[in-house]
């Protein structure tokens, strides 16, 4: 550990025992370059985010322009063309009227944001007591308090805080048909105190690579409808092509009421969230009232800078075929996979549109299992017991290929381990 780095708090990390971390100097492409000369091939696009790759010359180029002319300027009382040309254009691709943006600085505070518009809703409508949501289990949406609260209460990484959240209701996903009335009757039981469903449509992402069927989250919309609860999608990790759709609600057809969107926004290059309400949720917030108006203000929100790469990224999505990659992506991975599962240790493969997941029956040396792959020129994070590949959704053939080999091969090098 360097001087400089001992200073370092750093992520999920027990810094006791944890390896030293690895310095990049350098990145290009779907690769990150270390100062001792080491190339990786990045197998998670930095948690997600970078779908175009690194250091794409047309986020750069506009990066370039925004930083000569306003880096950033105050969003309280002020505007600026690139959050208004943002807005409007996402307001153009989601589903339904989802075209009221407010935008933030990470996923955390843009599920915050939601479970805040959905009890002040509420609130604005005269109903008090609606101060809860339902979640579900193998759900994350965040490292912060009200996120943290609708995290799994069990087996999710936040589980040690329990007594210091905010007691939200939590059912399994309805899957199945008595899943499907333990949900009815639950939202029937506590309707009358819950404000709003929130879930993450069609991959339960950090909780471990959990997929659900399209015809699912259409349950989970119909029963929250059913029970006149608004409906919340965190799309951090699914928006933006990740499941082979631009956003993963499009896949069941259906239209939330709030809907968070972060990490790919920007392509990977700037911290940038927005929480995304349909018309019918902003108009509760329309009154002579001051204290009916949404009471939040990041001091970064909408920064222009970041407002301007995701521009440049929603660019890329229409000029370069990044849904058509993250499919072929999905078919790749399918059949690079396949000679892991039914293998005795291995609990799972599952593979949705740019996500390739293996469950292992028991946890792993995760140390050992990452350090074997940067050994190999492989970059990824595996946790709990998923080995996951979410790569660039321009990932050359040659780098997937590269990732899908050594993953099989790590794998099962672990399973020999065990």
């Amino acid at each position: 550990m360097t001087r400089a780095s001992h200073h370092l708090w750093r992520p999920y990390t027990q810094m006791r025992t944890a390896d030293p971390p690895l310095e990049a100097v350098r990145t290009h492409g779907s690769r990150i370059v270390l100062a001792d000369g080491r190339e990786l091939i990045d197998g998670i696009a930095s948690w997600w985010t970078a779908v175009h790759g690194y250091n794409h010359p047309h986020i750069a180029e506009a990066l370039s322009g925004q930083l000569a002319t306003m880096p950033h300027v105050m969003f309280g009382g002020l505007t600026h063309a690139p959050a208004e040309r943002l807005a409007a254009r996402l307001a153009a691709l989601l589903p339904g009227t989802l075209d009221h943006v407010f935008f933030t600085d990470s996923g955390s505070v843009a599920v915050e944001v939601a479970l805040k518009m959905a009890v002040q809703l509420w609130l604005n409508r005269g109903v008090t007591g609606r101060t809860r949501v339902l979640a579900f289990r193998g759900g994350y949406h965040g490292d912060t308090m009200g996120a943290m609260s609708a995290c799994d209460p069990e087996e999710g990484m936040h589980r040690r805080f329990g007594a210091y959240l905010p007691a939200q209701v939590f059912c399994d996903l309805p899957r199945r048909a008595a899943e499907t009335d333990a949900l009815d009757a639950t939202l029937a039981r506590h309707r009358e105190e819950l404000a709003a469903v929130i879930v993450e449509p069609l991959v339960q992402g950090a909780g471990g690579m959990l997929m659900h069927e399209p015809e699912t989250l259409a349950t989970v919309a119909r029963l929250a409808r059913r029970h006149g609860l608004p409906l919340i999608l965190d799309e951090i990790f699914t928006g933006f092509g990740r499941t082979g759709t631009l956003f993963a609600c499009e896949q069941a057809g259906i239209v939330p009421d709030i809907l968070c969107l972060s990490k790919a926004l920007t392509g990977g290059t700037l911290a940038l969230a927005a929480t995304v309400a349909s018309r019918e949720v902003f108009e509760a917030f329309l009154s002579d009232d001051p204290a009916a108006a949404l009471m939040h203000g990041p001091t970064f929100m909408a920064n222009p800078l970041a407002c301007a790469a995701a521009n440049a990224s929603l660019d890329l999505f229409e000029t370069e075929p990044r849904l058509a990659q993250a499919r072929a992506i999905e078919a790749r991975l399918r059949e690079g996979l396949a000679s892991l599962a039914g293998r005795p240790g291995i609990a799972g493969v599952r593979c949705l549109g740019a996500i390739g997941a293996v469950e292992f029956e028991a946890p792993p040396d995760l140390a050992g299992l990452k350090r074997r792959l940067v050994e190999r020129g492989v970059w990824v994070r595996p946790f709990g017991r998923i080995l996951y590949l979410t790569p660039a959704l321009s990932v050359p053939e040659a780098d997937l290929a590269r990732l899908i080999e050594e993953t099989v091969r790590a794998a099962a090098e672990a399973m020999n381990r065990a």
